[in-house]
């Protein structure tokens, strides 16, 4: 039960920073959102070194790394936002800002985990 609170309070707290993340961001460009795209590299980058850092040392306890991961960054982080965008973007017939934002999201994503792993080694 102390697990599921974790994630519970974590996705919760992630939930909302996103949530006010994209409330500023989203409004500076009309096609491209800038607030989710913003939450989900940042999620990617924390998820990295959070998964680094416990990784090489015991910093982190699995109750911190539970929060941390699945509680905040799966509440940060949004798929579902993510493909609703991508659906507009498709329906509208904007197809070249749908490919710019899926495959930059993904790539840049992925990047950003690697990134964070490399960081965390190197602190």
């Amino acid at each position: 039960m102390k697990q599921f609170l974790l994630v519970f309070l974590g996705g919760g707290i992630g939930s909302g920073l996103r949530y006010l993340l994209s409330k500023a961001l989203n409004p500076y460009t009309s096609n491209f959102f800038l607030g989710t795209f913003g939450a989900n590299i940042i999620g990617c980058l924390i998820i990295g070194i959070i998964l680094g850092i416990s990784a090489k040392s015991t910093t982190l306890n699995n109750n911190t790394v539970l929060f941390l991961t699945i509680g905040f960054c799966g509440g940060f982080t949004t798929f579902s936002s993510f493909a609703l965008e991508n659906y507009g973007m498709l329906r509208e017939g904007q197809i070249t800002t749908f490919l710019l934002y899926t495959l930059s999201s993904i790539a840049v994503g992925i990047l950003a985990v690697g990134f964070g792993l490399w960081l965390s080694k190197t602190v």
